[in-house]
């Protein structure tokens, strides 16, 4: 039938409002570029090794690249986190929204928007929280990823990560 449409068309997009500027998602699909653009996100956070559709490499986004694995025997670079963070606050004070991803955004992309959180003000604890209250798939409290998210407040808040490159 030419009016039938395709599964895809019925699938909502795998984005999770945190607040008004941290959205936490899986993969971006390329359809989704628009209604991505139109809830005020204009920063990409991207943090599997390979990066997302084009789309979301271009103009109206600035794009940040932090390759990391999720694996629990590889830890994510405390570098990789401050990269993202400190690239996302810029954007969010001048009221922009940040778009954080991973591959199924439970771990990878937690740990970033929580981070994000704790630059922000929020204590590891209540940033994790929130994120999982938010975003159901979500799981902070994995150890391995709970540790980077707790040992970043802790550089956060004592500035070591100025001198440290780990």
């Amino acid at each position: 039938m030419e009016n039938e449409q395709h599964e895809s068309e019925f699938e909502s997009p795998d984005i999770s409002k945190i607040t008004d500027y941290l959205y936490v998602s899986s993969w971006p699909r390329e359809e989704y570029v628009e209604y991505v653009s139109s809830l005020g996100i204009r920063m990409i956070i991207s943090m599997p090794f390979y990066p997302p559709p084009q789309e979301y490499r271009d103009p109206p986004f600035q794009f940040v690249h932090c390759k990391t694995l999720d694996a629990p025997s590889v830890a994510i670079p405390q570098f990789m986190l401050r990269r993202g963070v400190t690239a996302a606050l810029p954007a969010i004070d001048q009221g922009d929204a940040v778009l954080v991803h991973c591959r199924q955004g439970k771990h990878r992309s937690v740990a970033m928007a929580c981070c994000i959180l704790v630059a922000k003000g929020y204590t590891s604890e209540d940033a994790m929280q929130l994120v999982k209250e938010k975003r159901e798939v979500a799981d902070p409290y994995a150890g391995y990823i709970r540790k980077r998210i707790e040992v970043f407040e802790s550089d956060w808040l004592a500035k070591k990560w100025q001198d440290d490159q780990s």
